[in-house]
């Protein structure tokens, strides 16, 4: 198999494109660095395209290695024709490599085998002839024998029969073509283990549903259900269609013999194949509807890590509490914290109460904030409602935001947080992040294993491996688009910087503390264990703002830099005229010189020129700057019950599952934006209008205050 040749059909992409992106790889060359700076050499493949050709490349080149390591098996039982090894070679999944290999496999005890252990093999061969002349029982008589445990013709019979459905059961062809007509013609059926009791999964108590048609959470949901032992789940076929082609393969007459065939085909179907087919086309199901879940997870986990920033803002963190109160903390635009405190806001009336409100406005008033993020958890409806209420109090502006502390009690008791803050307890130190996530979410979110920010449904039913791959992978795009200071970057971001493990990540962090701040990129290569590799992948997605050279300040790599200085001087420019001011005009400029121009005399492609150009335009220049602000809310809270249909409210999508969206619009429980309630077009997935963070005005459809649902509609012209 020519495995780049097959990756570039699948994903639509040249050959040659998958030729360079596989040797890069190859080559240690890590995705940011070879999607921000190898576009010439890829065709400007993006980070996304890049690792799904990655997974790929790793499928298939496991697949080849299995294949060989099949071959040298049954090669050396000396069974391995030219027809079996082409057909192993031609095979594109691993679950049609082991079809084949079945048959060879080493087998642990069954009927079959005790049959062929007892001699019944040449009358199983005689019997699948299916010779009108030949009477099974009289053939039988020859392989009587009692030391062996064939005591009468019955025996020696069903032994044969035996042989006879296994061998049929394990035929790589029929598994294959049973599977398809499974997936094509089963339906799915789930069952209550006790129909009386209430739980979560009751709409599958007496469900059926066509395989084909079975969408990615439905089966989810009945795979958890089966787990829990509340339902039993199962596929069936049309009546006797199963049967009939294993007939119509093997029976080639109504002889005696054809109908003892017939006999073990039915035997072989029921008993066999079907069980392992049912089994490889659930957990097929299964696969599938994990791997799009995975990816819809992590397509919510990068819109939330590349939340816009609340920049140049104190901010009030609370994380909300009954018993204990809320714990609060107040941290300047640059994170540190500036004071912590405690209110007792969510409980009762009185003395407490007023003291805590007390707090709060003390602490707003005497640094100045500006902005409050509460926490989402426990007791978050009551503490909103305080705040609200508090800053009607406050004579400056200000507002608020619930935000998702999904993530936070685990920072809070990690030992990143203890290190970070040891001095304060557990509670406040989750205040703190809860502040910060507000200000930068990308640089607070990547202090949590991503499968615990909770953007995605199922998580914690997906392979391990294979989410927390994806997901480290979204991370580390983020950090890496983003772009981090060298001289300010938590040892959480620098570890997810192209190039840079937590051991590199570690040292920079020291040799910031005994040397000072960076004063450019080049002293990176001072930094133990940081060798010229390492340095040529991190280099450009690390910034040092107040660096002599000012491109170090901005996401051009130093290999580029002469380039850069190049593209300056033909736009009438120098180094120093980019450290004086933000060079908003060179793109018109550059575009009315020629492009293609630029770049031949600068050395370098079409996409270099246009990337470098971005960054002399707004050096330093975060691009999360260009995307909307959150919504914030300045007291405009209600209550669930308070919701009327026909209500229109401006919400932010929270997360985006397989069915629809939830949207916040400020009553603390999400609203579900159904997927036929997105658009007046039809959405083949909610994914294709709506993303994580996405501001959005919607209208009640339905409230049910006792179950805590809200439907909601973004078709606000139907009525």
């Amino acid at each position: 198999m020519n495995i780049n040749l097959k990756i570039a059909e699948e994903l639509k992409l040249r050959p040659q494109q998958v030729d360079r992106a596989v040797e890069l790889l190859d080559d240690g060359k890590t995705i940011p660095f070879i999607a921000r700076y190898r576009k010439e050499v890829t065709g400007s493949l993006d980070d996304q395209v890049l690792r799904e050709l990655d997974t790929r490349l790793q499928y298939l080149r496991k697949l080849e290695t299995r294949k060989e390591e099949i071959i040298t098996a049954i090669d050396s039982q000396g069974k391995l024709t030219e027809e079996l090894r082409e057909k192993i070679q031609n095979a594109d999944t691993l679950v049609e490599t082991e079809d084949l290999y079945l048959p060879y496999r080493p087998k642990r005890k069954t009927r079959a085998s005790t049959a062929v252990a007892k001699g019944l093999e040449p009358l199983a061969r005689i019997i699948m002839e299916q010779k009108s002349t030949v009477i099974p029982e009289k053939e039988a008589e020859a392989y009587l024998n009692e030391e062996l445990g064939v005591n009468n013709i019955e025996e020696a019979i069903q032994g044969a029969m035996d042989i006879l459905a296994e061998e049929m059961a394990n035929n790589a062809d029929l598994r294959k073509q049973m599977r398809r007509f499974t997936q094509l013609s089963g339906t799915i059926f789930s069952k209550a283990a006790d129909p009386e009791t209430e739980t979560p999964y009751q709409m599958y108590y007496d469900y059926s549903e066509p395989v084909e048609k079975l969408v990615g959470h439905r089966v989810l949901a009945l795979d958890r259900g089966e787990r829990e032992g509340i339902l039993k789940v199962s596929i069936s076929l049309p009546d006797g269609k199963g049967e009939a082609v294993m007939i119509r393969k093997f029976v080639k007459n109504d002889s005696p013999c054809g109908l003892l065939v017939k006999s073990a085909a039915e035997d072989a179907f029921s008993r066999l194949l079907f069980p392992a087919v049912e089994r490889e086309v659930r957990r097929e199901l299964t696969e599938t509807a994990a791997a799009a879940a995975i990816k819809v997870f992590a397509s919510n986990l990068r819109q939330l890590l590349m939340g816009a920033p609340i920049k140049n803002k104190t901010v009030l963190g609370v994380d909300p509490g009954y018993r204990t109160g809320c714990k609060l903390a107040v941290v300047d635009p640059t994170g540190k914290v500036l004071d912590t405190g405690v209110a007792y806001i969510t409980i009762g009336e009185g003395v407490k109460m007023e003291q805590g409100k007390e707090t709060i406005r003390r602490m707003i008033n005497e640094h100045h904030v500006t902005a409050v993020s509460i926490g989402n958890g426990t007791a978050s409806r009551e503490a909103e409602a305080v705040v609200a209420d508090v800053l009607k109090s406050i004579s400056f502006e200000i507002a608020y935001m619930v935000v998702s502390e999904a993530g936070a009690s685990v920072y809070s008791a990690s030992e990143l947080a203890a290190e970070e803050f040891p001095e304060y307890d557990v509670s406040l130190r989750s205040a703190v992040s809860i502040a910060r996530r507000l200000q930068d979410p990308l640089a607070e979110l990547v202090k949590i294993d991503p499968q615990s920010i909770g953007v995605g449904q199922y998580q914690h039913d997906m392979p391990k491996n294979e989410l927390k791959s994806a997901l480290d992978g979204v991370v580390e795009d983020c950090v890496n688009h983003v772009g981090v200071d060298l001289n300010t970057a938590s040892f959480s971001l620098l570890s997810h910087i192209a190039g840079i493990n937590k051991t590199i990540a570690k040292n920079i962090v020291s040799y910031r503390s005994e040397n000072g701040a960076f004063t450019d990129r080049k002293q990176l290569k001072k930094v133990a264990k940081l060798g010229p590799k390492a340095f040529e992948q991190c280099a450009g997605f690390l910034r040092v703002p107040e660096a002599k050279n000012p491109l170090d300040n901005t996401a051009v790599h130093p290999e580029s830099y002469d380039a850069a200085k190049r593209i300056l001087e033909q736009c009438g420019f120098t180094l120093s005229d980019l450290s004086a001011k933000s060079l908003n005009d060179i793109v018109t400029i550059a575009e009315s010189k020629n492009i293609s121009a630029i770049a031949e005399n600068a050395g370098v492609g079409i996409p270099t020129v246009k990337d470098i150009l971005k960054e002399l335009a707004k050096p330093g220049r975060d691009p999360r700057d260009e995307l909307p602000p959150p919504l914030m809310r300045s007291g405009d809270i209600m209550e669930i019950k308070d919701l009327k249909p026909g209500m229109e409210f401006l919400g932010t999508v929270r997360n985006v599952i397989d069915f629809g969206c939830f949207v916040d619009i400020g009553v603390h429980e999400d609203g579900l934006v159904h997927i036929s309630q997105l658009s007046n077009r039809h959405v083949k997935h909610p994914l294709d209008v709506v993303k994580v963070g996405d501001v959005v005005k919607v209208r009640v459809l339905d409230v049910d205050v006792k179950r805590k649902r809200i439907a909601l509609t973004m078709r606000l012209d139907k009525k």
